[in-house]
C-alpha cells in the first residue's frame, strides 16, 4: 500500500463524509418543513370570531368558503381555493375555508382531509352549530346550505355572496371584479 496516498484518501473520505452528512441534513430539514407546511392547524371559532372575520376592516378582499368534508360539492370545489389562494397570493386576497363539520369530527375527518389534500389554506371550524343562530350575518338570503361562497371588502364596501358550487371561472371573474 502507498502510504503517500493516505492523506488524501482521508480528506476525500471526510469531504464524502461531509456531503452525505449535509445531504441528510437537507433531506431531514426539507421532510421536517414539508410536513410542517401541511401539519395543517385549524382555529376553531364561534359567533364572536365569525364576526370578526366578517367585519374586518383590512382593504384586503376575503374569500370566505362555507364547506364541510361531507359535502361533495364542497370536496370537489375544494381544490380550486388551494389553487386560487397560490395564484393570487396571500396579499392581494386571504382565503379562508369555514368548516360547518361537527366539532366532533374535526380529528378523525376534517384534519386528515386537509392533511391528505395537503391544504395550506386557512381553515376555521365553525363550533356554533345551530346554525340559524349566525347564518344570516353572512347573508340574509343565506338558508344555510353549502357549499358558499362569500367575498367582500369592507373597506370599499363590496361584497358578493355566492351559493353552491363555483367553478375557476366563475371564481376567477367574482375576485378580479372586486380587487
Amino acid at each position: 500500500m502507498n502510504f503517500s496516498a493516505a492523506p488524501v484518501f482521508v480528506v476525500n473520505m471526510i469531504g464524502a463524509m461531509k456531503r452525505v452528512w449535509m445531504h441528510s441534513a437537507f433531506v431531514v430539514m426539507l421532510v421536517f418543513f414539508s410536513q410542517k407546511a401541511f401539519n395543517q392547524d385549524i382555529v376553531y371559532i364561534k359567533i364572536p370570531e365569525l364576526e370578526k372575520i366578517l367585519n374586518s376592516p383590512d382593504d384586503k378582499l376575503h374569500v370566505i368558503n362555507f364547506w364541510a368534508t361531507w359535502c361533495g360539492p364542497c370536496v370537489k370545489e375544494f381544490p380550486l381555493f388551494e389553487k386560487l389562494s397560490v395564484d393570487y397570493g396571500r396579499e392581494k386576497v386571504k382565503f379562508i375555508m369555514i368548516s360547518l363539520d361537527f366539532p366532533s369530527q374535526a380529528e378523525k375527518q376534517l384534519i386528515p382531509f386537509l392533511k391528505k389534500n395537503k391544504s395550506t389554506l386557512d381553515v376555521a371550524l365553525m363550533t356554533d352549530i345551530d346554525y340559524n343562530s349566525w347564518i344570516d350575518k353572512v347573508d340574509k338570503s343565506w338558508q344555510g346550505d353549502i357549499p358558499a361562497t362569500l367575498i367582500f371588502n369592507n373597506a370599499r364596501s363590496r361584497r358578493i355572496f355566492h351559493k353552491g358550487e363555483v367553478d375557476e371561472p366563475g371564481l376567477r371573474k367574482m375576485i378580479d371584479s372586486n380587487l
